[in-house]
């Protein structure tokens, strides 16, 4: 063997070591696209919506409805579902009344509109007015009439700035009146137009309470 030979054999090998790479990547699944789910409508039966129901019980319908469910409302007639909510619940007698409406409504025992004594329609409006000014436009017959001209009421009672119950005297119907005060220069008017013979005749008067309030509105907001 050669000394060049020799040489060459006594050198250390070289080792070669693979390239680390690092982990393989990989890409993230696509996503599918997210839709736009519309929220659900606010619940509103016997003409009031949940809103109010929470603000004037403690309770929104969705509960109520779950609340009554459970207490065997379903068994039960107008009467013994309103007595209930009156003095076990401790629910105010005309929401007692409002809420076992609703729930008899929401449960098929009750057409739409229907109440123990006919039928009944319902409108609200919120006036950029306080409620002085406001219960002063149903209670003074001028006023009254610029807005609600030659409708057949008798006011039977009153109560200065919470309520007032007439009698529409074209079918010896009732039209109950409530107003409440929504803070700084802002109040509120509810009617409910009882002792209606039929859907027909309610959904009439609905359509009717809802105009007049929208002329109400407009005359106050604009004479400010």
């Amino acid at each position: 063997m050669t000394a060049r030979r020799k040489a060459a054999s006594k050198r250390p090998k070289t080792v070669r070591r693979p390239v680390s790479r690092g982990p393989a990547t990989r890409k993230a699944p696509a996503r599918a696209p997210t839709r736009k789910v519309a929220a659900p409508k606010a619940l509103r039966l016997a003409g009031v919506g949940t809103e109010a129901v929470l603000k004037a019980t403690g309770r929104a319908w969705e509960e109520w409805l779950l609340v009554l469910d459970k207490a065997g409302a379903k068994k039960m007639d107008h009467k013994d579902i309103a007595m209930m909510l009156s003095r076990k619940f401790l629910v105010p007698s005309w929401w007692s009344q409002m809420v076992s409406v609703g729930y008899e409504q929401a449960r098929g025992l009750r057409k739409l509109h229907e109440k123990v004594d006919g039928f009944s329609a319902t409108a609200t409006r919120t006036v950029g007015i306080p409620l002085d000014k406001l219960y002063a436009a149903w209670s003074e017959p001028r006023q009254r009439s610029r807005w609600l001209p030659g409708a057949p009421v008798e006011i039977r009672r009153s109560t200065d700035g919470k309520s007032m119950r007439m009698t529409w005297t074209r079918n010896n119907s009732s039209v109950v009146v409530a107003f409440t005060a929504k803070g700084t220069g802002k109040s509120s008017v509810s009617i409910e137009h009882g002792k209606l013979a039929n859907a027909r005749a309610a959904t009439t008067q609905k359509a009717y309470w809802g105009s007049a309030l929208d002329r109400l509105k407009a005359l106050l907001e604009g004479s400010r």
